[in-house]
């Protein structure tokens, strides 16, 4: 018998000789789906309610279960495993995620259905445990400079540069998110980062060219 032999036999009965009873099975699936449910619940507390999507904090529950699913029938049978493999290389999911803390939730929702597939409970426990602080913590700290919109809206564009240098003089690293064109005026919206709000409407406000001044917050508060 050749090394390749030894191999292939050695690979294949350590998938053939896995056996899980269903006792176990219905255990790792039920705390999967408490773990998943665990998910759930501090991903409603962490998501603001203009970005929070319902049907997504729903699936997190369904894909810890069907994750861990996947693996305990991965570990079952070597030719069931590649088929699976094959199936999923095939699957293409097309729609955005509108958040980055929402492909943290995804990936936190598979890795805790793969460690319960592979029966590590505690280990499952102290990564929702660990996560969750982690995500409480650095969630509700608070920002020195808070992200603000800036509406100007002006009567003609040839005022942009002075506009752009009075708030340079606040914020370095401000970024024009659009600069709308119209025969009667013009409107620009920035984001910025300032502490001196008042010093900054009260530069913009001398300049001749402009019809009004909106500063916005990232909750949607005009201020």
């Amino acid at each position: 018998m050749g090394i390749q032999d030894v191999m292939k036999k050695s690979f294949l009965e350590g998938f053939q000789n896995t056996e899980i009873s269903v006792k176990t099975l219905v255990f790792l699936l039920i705390a999967a789906g408490l773990l998943g449910i665990y998910i759930f619940f501090v991903y409603r507390i962490v998501t603001s309610n203009t970005f929070y999507s319902k049907s997504f904090n729903v699936s997190l529950i369904l894909m810890c279960v069907i994750t861990t699913s996947i693996i305990i029938t991965i570990q079952s049978s070597v030719v069931v495993s590649l088929g699976m493999v094959g199936a999923l290389s095939i699957v293409r999911f097309r729609t955005a995620v509108k958040d980055p803390l929402d492909l943290i939730f995804m990936f936190w929702s598979i890795s805790v259905g793969i460690i319960c597939g592979a029966g590590m409970l505690g280990l499952a426990i102290i990564l929702c445990v660990g996560s969750t602080i982690l995500v409480l913590i650095f969630y509700y700290f608070p920002e020195t400079r808070p992200s603000m919109i800036l509406a100007v809206s002006a009567a003609d564009n040839d005022c942009a540069e002075e506009i752009y240098t009075i708030i340079k003089k606040y914020d370095k690293h401000y970024i024009v998110k659009s600069r709308n064109l119209s025969k009667d005026c013009v409107e620009f919206l920035l984001e910025i980062r300032l502490k001196d709000r008042e010093e900054l409407l009260r530069d913009l406000s001398q300049v001749k060219a402009i019809i009004s001044v909106s500063l916005i917050s990232n909750k949607g508060e005009v201020i």
